[in-house]
């Protein structure tokens, strides 16, 4: 007997995005497209008449937009959520709040007969959806926690000689499905001081740019998108931009990145093993690598690498992951030093790196 499929309703005004979304989403054998909508109201009958496991949803539609409709769902009856957006950068921090309002994931939308684009967001989207189907929702998120106690380092201006160039700590952070929030939680509790950070977080691309600035309001690191030879500086987090790898590179004393095009990696661009598999080779034992909830294996391997280089390694627990799916095949390999919940892995980041 099969396996029972994922069922999937379409929320969009676009007929032509619902046509070839249901495509996309039918060619994949454990995915079962049961409705489409074309506004939340109609997207309501639906929902009464055969719950769906995930529903994408638009944002911006007719006589309802998708973030008071996502709000219904999540208050009334709460049911994963894709957000299926345009690649409008405008757009983008209306599409982020999304997130905060419990949406799941981001997607965009696939444009057809863009050679190579369809076949890559094909993967993406099938996979949302299913991450989306082993989400949990309505974890508690920590907001604004009490920071961690640190040391007087966390008042005194760092050192400004190079005593500490050959040991500057260098911290790599991957996440996917819920990382997002997962992120914010994180970085927002972090002091000023903290080692450079560096990000990869499964996302399209223009919505890290967004995600980034949304970040930077409200902590007190800098977060930015990173481009390529941005130097990995205390006080600051560099995120990958969407739809490019991202490597930690070293020259004499300075860490920096480099921003790669190429092929998808373990089904993602960025890929979090590449990100660690170069911290492995140039941070070694200055690496501390951090692996956030997310759905699949990217980031295990490369995990595994930093650790056998001399690196510390922390996987997020199952009980504070939306998907319990990167950090678990870490923690299978033998890659993670430590298992800690959410809360406590920028305590444990500050420990690591003093």
């Amino acid at each position: 007997m099969s396996a029972r499929k994922i069922t999937v309703l379409i929320v969009d005004d676009s007929a032509v995005v619902r046509q070839t979304l249901k495509e996309v989403l039918s060619s994949d054998a454990e995915i079962e497209v049961i409705g489409t909508a074309g506004d939340p109201f109609v997207a309501a009958e639906r929902i009464s008449e055969q719950e769906p496991d995930v529903i994408t949803l638009d944002i911006e539609m007719p006589r309802m937009d998708g973030l008071t409709f996502l709000k219904k769902i999540m208050s009334q009856h709460p049911i994963p959520v894709v957000i299926c957006s345009s690649l409008a950068d405008n757009g983008a921090q209306t599409t982020l709040r999304a997130l905060e309002f419990g949406a799941v994931d981001i997607i965009t939308k696939p444009r057809l007969g863009v050679k190579g684009f369809l076949e890559d967001s094909r993967i993406t989207i099938c996979d949302s959806v299913k991450a989306a189907a082993s989400a949990r929702l309505n974890i508690p998120r920590p907001r604004h926690i009490v920071e961690p106690k640190l040391t007087a380092d966390a008042i005194l201006a760092p050192a400004t000689n190079a005593m500490l160039e050959t040991t500057e700590k260098v911290v790599v952070v991957g996440a996917s499905t819920g990382g997002t929030e997962a992120l914010r939680a994180l970085l927002e509790t972090l002091p000023a001081d903290t080692p450079g950070i560096v990000i990869v977080q499964h996302m399209p691309e223009l919505f890290t740019r967004a995600f980034a600035a949304r970040l930077d309001s409200l902590c007190s690191i800098t977060v930015k998108e990173a481009e390529t030879n941005d130097t990995v500086l205390r006080g600051r987090a560099l995120i990958a931009p969407g739809n490019h790898h991202m490597l930690l590179k070293r020259s004499g004393a300075r860490y920096y990145v480099d921003i790669k095009d190429g092929p998808l990696v373990c089904r993602h661009r960025p890929s979090v093993d590449v990100l660690f598999r170069s911290a492995a080779r140039y941070a070694g034992q200055n690496g501390v690598g951090v692996i956030l909830t997310g759905m699949g294996d990217d980031g295990a391997r490369g995990m595994l690498e930093m650790k056998q280089a001399g690196a510390k390694t922390i996987a997020q627990d199952e009980a504070t992951c939306v998907v319990f799916g990167m950090p678990k095949e870490a923690i299978k390999l033998g890659a993670a030093d430590k298992v800690l919940p959410l809360q406590s892995i920028a305590g444990a980041i500050l420990s690591c790196a003093r």
